[in-house]
């Protein structure tokens, strides 16, 4: 019996998976099956690897060709397990040498002329196999991703006869060249500078920055919440190299990473509202990554939030808290990170022109209630920043002052982050606790400030712990070690009571 080793992935947690071929007495006729609990892209395989083995000048013999696909108790999904079906079959037919490949982790689909195609999770795969002490075969296209994964044996062969030749001593395959990473923050074309006024609202996305707090600008059309929402991952600071690798590899699994370089900047996923509710949250017959998690340690932006279906949102309140989010499916669970920042953006009413006589519809005030409504309480008391954007005067715009460019507002959110993590290891944002406690210290004072504006403001024990969190991020922002009383009035001034001018209650 033959025996190589490929893969599979449960979330981030991979399952190596043996495949075993044997050739056995038949009827006079060839007979191949594949099992072990396989999907029909797996299944399909077979007829791949016939075509191939004939474009080789191959042919199976008149035997029984069992493919087993073990532990069989667990679902195996996707085209990758062709090559390593077919470098088995290789095996058995004495073309390939078993002792030498068994040394690796095989993934890669076979098309019918015997090239090897690009396959999801080539990185994933090569970082598994560097900590488990394995090679990696995989297709030649992604041979620059396995690198990413550091010092390890790769293959990467375009065609079957390459990996064939590479053992015959023929032509030996060449480690592929390690791409450049692109480090580079964010897109040099759009810049802070460009956003004329709205000077409380970049203040806010600031400190949403500095401290990874979930933010909601609510403003009418034309006042700039997208404009500004695209804007803040450049003042961003950059990825750490732990956050990059963890990034690419969810977006290797996605299939969705290019293979010359990593992920090294700070995703910004902007998710329409037609979304569905498996696209935002992962899912699928193979539990792929959804949107919450390709903006893991980046940017989840949500526009015209409350167009979204009440079900879709509702999703987003348990990664929010936890940082990561489950999939669980008939025959499959999938763990994946989801510690994103949020962004919403809304409009006041269905017409977007609430507080505005000219241009307001006639149904307001009272459209706005139930239009903002439609976004649950639990949801909005997650969210840190409430932000009221207000309409740019076209005067106003053409005669303002330069507004101060996104280099120089990060350089005030990096020394802000680099307080948090020497002081705590981390952002605000994630401060609960006996580390609230610890490091958010408010005097006598400013206790009973904020007490009282939180029973005034029928506040949450969640609003108030989140107010704690921004009172501690604008004082890191001034350089501060204590939390004084203009940094605590600040931060309360960006919990919502109501609408302000708009009057309209939200729900709490």
């Amino acid at each position: 019996m033959i025996s190589l080793a490929s893969i599979i992935f449960n979330g981030m947690d991979a399952t190596k998976i043996d495949v075993q071929v044997q050739i056995s007495a038949g009827l006079g006729k060839p007979d191949f099956k594949i099992i072990g609990l396989a999907d029909r892209a797996v299944k399909e395989s077979a007829e791949r690897i016939v075509n191939v083995l004939s474009a080789l000048g191959l042919q199976l013999p008149p035997k029984r060709l069992t493919v087993n696909l073990s532990p069989a108790d667990v679902e195996k999904s996707g085209a990758h397990f062709d090559l390593p079906i077919l470098c088995g079959i290789l095996c058995a037919f004495d073309i390939l040498p078993q002792d030498k490949l068994s040394k690796y982790i095989i993934i890669g689909e076979v098309g019918l002329n015997g090239t090897v195609a690009k396959t999801n999770g080539v990185l994933a795969a090569a970082v598994w196999a560097k900590k488990n002490g394995f090679g990696i075969v995989c297709p030649g296209d992604q041979g620059a991703e396995a690198r990413w994964a550091g010092d390890l044996d790769i293959l990467a062969p375009f065609h079957v006869l390459e990996l064939i030749n590479h053992f015959n001593g023929k032509n030996p395959l060449l480690l592929p060249d390690l791409p450049v990473a692109h480090t580079e923050n964010a897109n040099t074309t759009a810049d802070m500078a460009e956003v004329h006024g709205q000077a409380a609202a970049k203040r806010a996305i600031e400190i949403a920055a500095a401290g990874g707090h979930a933010m909601l600008m609510v403003g009418p059309p034309g006042s700039g919440k997208t404009m500004l929402a695209s804007r803040l991952a450049t003042i961003m600071p950059e990825m750490t190299a732990d956050e990059v690798l963890e990034t690419s590899i969810i977006y290797s699994i996605a299939g969705k990473l290019d293979n010359k370089t990593l992920v090294a900047r700070r995703p910004f996923r902007s998710v329409h509202h037609t979304s569905s509710p498996v696209s935002l949250a992962g899912g699928g017959s193979d539990a792929r990554p959804g949107e919450i998690s390709l903006a893991h340690n980046g940017v989840l932006f949500l526009d015209e939030l409350p167009e979204f279906n009440r079900a879709t949102l509702e999703i987003l309140r348990q990664p929010m808290e936890s940082g990561k989010i489950m999939i669980s499916r008939a025959k499959r669970n999938a763990t994946y990170p989801a510690r994103f920042q949020l962004i919403a953006a809304m409009n006041p009413c269905p017409c977007g022109h609430l507080g505005n006589a000219a241009l307001s519809c006639s149904r307001a005030p009272r459209c706005a209630e139930a239009y903002q409504n439609k976004i649950s309480g639990p949801l909005l008391d997650r969210i840190d920043l409430h932000v009221d954007v207000d309409p740019v005067n076209p005067w106003e715009m053409k005669n303002s002052a330069p507004s101060e460019s996104s280099k120089t507002i990060r350089a005030r959110v990096v020394a802000a982050r680099a307080r948090q993590i020497a002081r705590q290891g981390y952002v605000n944002a994630l401060l609960d606790g006996a580390d609230l406690e610890k490091y958010v210290v408010l005097s006598d004072e400013l206790t009973n400030f904020l007490n009282n504006a939180a029973e005034k403001m029928g506040m949450s024990a969640r609003g108030y712990n989140r107010i704690k969190r921004i009172a501690r991020t604008i004082a890191d922002l001034r350089g501060g070690n204590d939390i004084t009383m203009d940094d605590l009035a600040e931060a309360i001034s960006y919990r919502p009571i109501n609408r302000g001018k708009y009057g309209v209650k939200l729900k709490n």
